[in-house]
C-alpha cells in the first residue's frame, strides 16, 4: 500500500519520529479519527465513540459531558516502523489558544474538513495559525458518508478559502451511504472496506477512466510546482509514482501544495492511507528548520541532534490528583530522569524527577528524553506554559507562544466568606494552565475579575474550579473587554516631573508627538526617539517607553487598554543630578496620559463573524434578529433545505444568542462565532 519514497533524511536517528496535530472546525471529527488511529495503531483494544463518553483523548469530565474537545490532549502511537506523537487540539474557537500552544511544538499536521460544509470558519482560523508557525499539512476530508457530501466541492472551498493548491490524491468508491472505498491516484490500486475488513485491489472498471482523469489532473497540477517533476512530464508526458510522492512530500514541507485525502473516520473507511500520508508526507523533526532562541542576547539555533545542549519549550501544564505535570517538546539534546535544569527566562533551577511518555491522562515512565520527543515531566515547581528549560551549561531562551488577549470578563466570588483565600489559590492554578486566561481585582468596585476567550471557555474554567476544588463559586453576568484608541493626536505635548522632598529629587521633561497608527499596522505601540545632540540619554529614552506603556493600560475613557497609537519623543531636558530612570519613567506615565486627555479618543468594542446554518423558512426571523443585534450581513449561501448566513456583530450582543437562534428555528439552527478584531463602538 506505501509507495516505496526517497526520504532524505532516513539514516538520521529521528527520521522515524513524527510530531502531527489534528486540526478543525467543531464537529468535523477529530477526536473521532484520533481514536480510529489509535485503534489501528494497536495502541487501543476498542473504538472509543464521542456520543458514548469512551474516547482517549476526551478524558476531562466537562469534554465528555459536553461531547466536545476543550484541552488539547497528546497520545503515542506506532506506524509501520514510525513513532507518531499525536495531539488532538479543540475546534471551538474558544479555545484556539490551545491550538496555538500546540502548534508551536509540532513538525506538522492534518486539516480535517466536513465533506458537506467544507472550509468552516474555525477551520480557516487554525489554518492561518499554522500558516503563523509555518506548519506543513496535508487534508483530510472527512464524513464522506454523510447526505450532500461531494470531496470537489470541498477541495474546491479549500483553494477558495484557504488560498492554497489542493493535490487530490484519492478518488472516492461509491457516494454519501455507498461510499465504500478510495482509489489511490498515486499508485492507481483501489482500497476498500467491507465490515471493518480492509482489502486492497485493482481499480473497478467502471472507474478506470474517472481514476485515470484525475491522476491526469494531478499530474498536471504536481509538474506546475516542481520542477522535477515537469522535466519528466514533458520528457514523458507523465510522472512516476516514485517522482509523484517524492514531489508531493517536498511541495508539503515547503507549503507551496497540499495534499488531500477522504474518507469516514465514523466508518473507519480512510485511516489506513491517512497513516501511510502522514509517515509519507509530514516531516520529521530532522527535516524541520533548527529552533532558534537567544542567549547572551544573541540568536542561536540548536538542531535537532540528541548530542546536543538540551533545549526544550514548556507548551502546556496541567496539576492532577498526583502532582503537577510540565508538558515539554525537547529541541535539541538529552533529558534524563534526576537531571537538573535552568528555566532560562527566570534564572531558577528545577529538577526533572520523572518522564512520563503521555498517553492523554495515561502515563508510563521513560528513562529519559532526547530532541524530537514531546514528553511529561514531573519536578518543575514554577515553569510555566512558555518556559524554555535548558542545560545549564548552555542556556537558551526560545520564543514563547504568544498568548492571546482576553474579550470577555466575568465577576467571581466565594459564596461562602471562608472560601475567598481557597478561590484565590484555585484561580492561580487556573491561570498557570490556561495563559488565555486573567484574573484582576477591579480597583472601583473591589471585584475579582475573570477574563477569557469567550462565554464556553470562562463557564469551563469556572466549572472546573467547582469540581476540582469543591468550592461554591458565584458567577456575574459576562462583560466584553473594550479597548480604546487615538483618532486625532496631539503634537509638542511638553510634560515636566519635578519632585523635591528631601535628599536627591526627581526631574525629567520630555515632548512627546501622539498619533493614531495606520488601518493596516499589525502593532498595537509604535514607539521612537528623533531626540537629537544627547538632550535626553539612550537608557532615559528606554525608561520613556516604558513609561508609556504604563500609561496604555488604562485610557481616559473608561479606564481600557489604549491600542492603535505611535508615540514619537521629541526633545527634552535633563537635570545633572536629579535625573534618573525613574523619573522619566514616571514623565513617560504621566505625560502620555496628558497628552491622550487632550487627542480625540474612540472606545473599540469587539466584534465577531458569525455563520449560522438555519432553514430556509426561519431565514427573516434569523436575519431581523441579527439587524436587532447590529450585525451586519456581510453574505449568505443556500445548501439544500438550509442557508448560511454570515455577519459581524458586537460580541457584546452575542449573549444568550444560542437560546434565542434555537427558539426561532425550532432547534434547527446552528451558528459558530470567529473573533474578528476591534470596531468603534457607538456613542452612549
Amino acid at each position: 500500500m506505501r509507495t516505496n519514497l526517497d526520504l532524505r533524511q532516513q539514516n538520521h536517528p529521528l527520521s522515524g519520529l513524527r510530531n502531527v496535530g489534528i486540526l478543525a472546525h467543531v464537529d468535523a471529527g477529530k477526536t473521532t479519527v484520533t481514536e480510529r488511529i489509535l485503534y489501528l495503531t494497536g495502541t487501543t483494544h476498542k473504538r472509543g465513540e464521542v456520543h458514548d463518553g469512551t474516547t482517549v483523548t476526551d478524558f476531562d469530565p466537562q469534554e465528555r459531558d459536553r461531547g466536545i474537545t476543550i484541552f488539547a490532549a497528546a497520545v503515542s502511537c506506532d506506524w509501520d516502523g514510525h513513532s507518531i506523537n499525536l495531539i488532538d487540539t479543540p475546534g471551538h474557537v474558544d479555545f484556539s489558544d490551545e491550538v496555538e500552544r500546540s502548534l508551536r511544538v509540532l513538525d506538522g499536521a492534518v486539516a480535517l474538513f466536513d465533506a458537506v460544509a467544507g472550509v468552516e470558519p474555525q477551520s480557516e482560523s487554525v489554518w492561518r495559525q499554522a500558516d503563523r508557525h509555518g506548519v506543513p499539512r496535508i487534508a483530510f476530508v472527512n464524513k464522506m458518508d454523510r447526505a450532500g457530501a461531494d470531496l470537489d466541492a470541498a477541495v474546491d472551498s479549500i483553494r477558495e478559502r484557504l488560498h492554497v493548491t489542493p493535490l487530490v490524491v484519492q478518488m472516492p468508491i461509491g457516494a454519501e451511504a455507498e461510499f465504500s472505498g478510495v482509489i489511490d491516484l498515486i499508485t492507481m490500486r483501489a482500497y476498500v472496506w467491507n465490515d471493518g475488513d480492509f482489502v486492497e485491489c485493482q481499480v473497478p472498471d467502471a472507474l478506470v477512466e474517472q481514476a485515470k482523469r484525475r491522476r491526469r489532473l494531478l499530474e498536471e497540477a504536481v509538474a506546475e510546482l516542481h520542477p522535477v517533476a515537469l522535466d519528466e512530464f514533458y520528457a514523458r508526458s507523465t510522472v512516476s509514482a516514485e517522482t509523484l510522492a517524492a514531489a508531493l512530500r517536498d511541495l508539503t514541507h515547503s507549503g507551496t501544495g497540499v495534499v488531500v485525502l477522504c474518507g469516514s473516520a465514523y466508518r473507519n473507511r480512510g485511516i489506513e492511507p491517512l497513516l501511510d500520508a502522514v509517515v509519507a508526507y509530514l516531516p520529521s523533526p530532522a527535516e524541520v528548520p533548527a529552533v532558534t532562541g537567544t542567549a547572551n542576547g544573541a540568536l542561536q539555533e540548536r538542531v535537532a541532534d540528541p548530542a546536543a545542549p538540551f533545549a526544550a519549550l514548556v507548551f502546556k501544564v496541567n496539576s492532577t490528583a498526583t502532582g503537577r505535570l510540565t508538558y515539554l517538546r525537547v529541541y535539541s539534546g538529552t533529558i534524563r530522569k534526576g537531571e537538573t535544569v535552568v528555566d532560562a527566562g527566570a534564572g531558577r533551577t528545577e529538577r526533572i524527577s520523572r518522564i512520563l511518555r503521555v498517553q492523554a491522562d495515561q502515563h508510563a515512565e521513560v528513562p529519559q528524553a532526547v530532541a524530537g520527543d514531546i514528553v511529561a515531566v514531573v519536578g518543575p515547581k514554577s515553569a510555566r506554559s512558555g518556559a524554555t528549560l535548558c542545560a545549564p551549561s548552555a542556556p537558551l531562551v526560545l520564543e514563547p507562544p504568544v498568548a492571546t488577549d482576553p474579550v470577555v470578563s466575568v465577576a467571581v466570588e466565594a459564596r461562602k466568606s471562608s472560601d475567598t483565600d481557597r478561590l484565590a489559590s484555585a484561580l492561580t492554578r487556573l491561570v498557570e494552565e490556561d495563559p488565555s486566561l486573567t484574573v484582576r481585582t477591579d480597583s472601583e468596585t473591589g471585584q475579582t475579575l475573570l477574563s477569557g476567550m469567550g462565554e464556553l471557555h470562562l463557564e469551563v474554567a469556572v466549572e472546573k474550579v467547582r469540581r476540582a476544588h469543591g468550592l461554591e463559586v458565584g458567577v456575574g453576568r459576562p462583560q466584553v473587554t473594550y479597548r480604546e484608541t487615538v483618532v486625532r493626536g496631539v503634537s509638542g505635548q511638553v510634560y515636566r516631573h519635578v519632585k523635591q522632598d528631601g535628599g536627591a529629587g526627581q526631574f525629567a521633561q520630555i515632548t512627546l508627538d501622539v498619533e493614531p497608527l495606520d488601518d493596516d499596522s499589525t502593532e498595537d505601540f509604535v514607539f521612537r526617539s528623533v531626540v537629537v545632540g544627547g538632550r535626553v540619554p539612550q537608557e532615559y529614552v528606554r525608561a520613556v517607553e516604558a513609561g508609556c506603556r504604563d500609561a496604555l493600560l488604562e485610557g481616559p475613557l473608561g479606564g481600557h487598554r489604549v491600542t492603535g497609537v505611535r508615540v514619537t519623543l521629541t526633545d527634552g531636558a535633563t537635570h545633572s543630578k536629579d535625573s534618573s530612570e525613574l523619573a522619566f519613567r514616571t514623565a513617560g506615565r504621566l505625560g502620555l496620559r496628558a497628552a491622550l486627555r487632550a487627542s480625540a479618543m474612540v472606545l473599540l468594542e469587539p466584534v465577531a463573524e458569525v455563520t449560522a446554518t438555519v432553514p430556509e423558512d426561519a431565514m427573516g426571523g434569523v436575519l431581523g434578529d441579527l439587524a436587532a443585534r447590529r450585525g451586519q450581513i456581510s453574505g449568505s449561501t443556500a445548501r439544500p433545505g438550509t442557508m448560511v448566513i454570515v455577519a459581524t456583530v458586537p460580541l457584546a450582543e452575542l449573549f444568550g444568542y444560542a437560546t434565542q437562534l434555537r427558539s426561532r428555528t425550532q432547534g434547527r439552527g446552528t451558528f459558530t462565532t470567529r473573533p474578528t478584531g476591534y470596531v468603534p463602538a457607538p456613542a452612549r
